[in-house]
């Protein structure tokens, strides 16, 4: 999995080292599926393809959570992380898993990504963040669950944070989905499908929101046409990331709260959703290494906490999982200085500066 993580997904390769160990198998695994998912339509130009992939992914998550996983590296690394998981568990069988894997947070990856396969443009900027919801954030919350924590706090910032690294993903899209490679020719699939879903992938796209396009004057066909020059474009483009970076500095803002010992200042808008409702089970427990086995409260922390503590406990503990935070705040800034020309070569290179920026964001405890 390492080598495809370090390929395809530099920034979470180089912040695996900012997770405890027992942590970083299943990271690797949600990391992994996930580009799975992401290569998809890549490899798959056509829609019966592309169709038939996700099917097979929604199979294998079945039958991986039943530890029957199908011959794949990914799905095998996985059941081998939730078999480990459940046996850590069995220590004290009658209360409600310490540590665990939300198998309908896996299915609504590969729904949202399906959903988005044919690379239309979102209707909204809010479509926009509920699909960074629903993903990036989504990728949080399977390893705030792994690690173990089940905190309201910490699935709060990590939406935050997920929301902003979706949008940034979208946006670091653009150059390639409005002017992709020449199709293979060679492909199996290339005569597969004749769609405009399947026209769509390869002849270029534009997946800015509707909304912003509107109200900035921005057209499709001006990007397919003139590239960075096209009109609007750069406002476009800076209305999207404005939105990223408030995301970025309410999560900035909710962790320096809790630390200061205050509260994260606003309420956590998809509370009570599926897998989201119960923060407050009584009996949940938390153990890990030398704690195992002593009774803690429903957030993974020991009872009897003030409710700023145990927060504060809780963000200590969860800030490695939060580290996405640092590419996606490095890349902003890069697009800033760039004048928000998302066709800059130096936007789609790694950034030499992550591991540092990254080793001084933990050791500060500030993204």
């Amino acid at each position: 999995m390492r080598p495809n993580n370090r390929q395809y997904d530099h920034p979470s390769y180089i912040l695996t080292t900012f997770l405890p160990a027992h942590l970083r198998p299943a990271y690797l695994a949600i990391r992994a599926f996930n580009l799975e998912l992401a290569r998809i339509p890549d490899v798959s130009p056509t829609a019966p393809v592309r169709s038939m992939r996700y099917q097979f992914w929604r199979s294998t998550i079945t039958s991986t959570f039943a530890l029957t996983p199908v011959a794949q590296p990914v799905a095998v690394l996985l059941s081998s992380v939730l078999s480990s998981l459940r046996q850590k568990d069995q220590t004290s069988p009658t209360s409600p898993p310490a540590a665990s894997l939300n198998k309908s947070w896996f299915l609504r990856l590969i729904t949202t990504r399906e959903k988005y396969s044919t690379n239309a443009p979102y209707p909204t900027l809010a479509s926009l963040e509920a699909y960074a919801e629903n993903t990036y954030s989504t990728l949080l919350y399977l390893t705030l669950s792994a690690l173990p924590l089940h905190s309201v706090t910490a699935d709060h910032i990590a939406s935050h944070i997920g929301k902003a690294a979706g949008i940034v993903a979208v946006l670091r899209g653009i150059p390639l989905l409005a002017f992709p490679p020449p199709p293979n020719h060679h492909s199996n699939t290339a005569g597969l499908g004749g769609t405009l879903d399947t026209q769509r992938v390869q002849q270029g796209a534009v997946t800015l929101p509707l909304d912003i396009m509107a109200e900035t004057g921005l057209r499709e066909e001006d990007v397919l046409r003139y590239g960075a020059e096209a009109p609007g474009l750069k406002d476009a483009v800076f209305k999207v990331a404005t939105r990223a970076s408030d995301h970025l500095i309410t999560a900035r803002s909710m962790v320096k709260n809790v630390q200061g010992g205050e509260d994260v200042g606003h309420a956590f808008e998809h509370e009570g959703e599926e897998g989201h409702d119960d923060y407050h089970h009584e009996g949940n427990r938390f153990r890990t290494g030398d704690d195992a086995g002593n009774a803690l409260g429903h957030s993974g922390q020991p009872k009897g906490l003030g409710k700023v503590e145990q927060q504060r406990m809780e963000v200590e503990k969860a800030f490695g999982v939060f580290m996405p935070a640092v590419p996606t705040a490095l890349w902003l800034q890069r697009l800033e200085r760039g004048d928000f020309d998302i066709f800059k070569e130096d936007l789609r290179r790694r950034d030499w500066r992550l591991p540092w920026k990254a080793w001084v964001a933990y050791q500060k405890r500030k993204f």
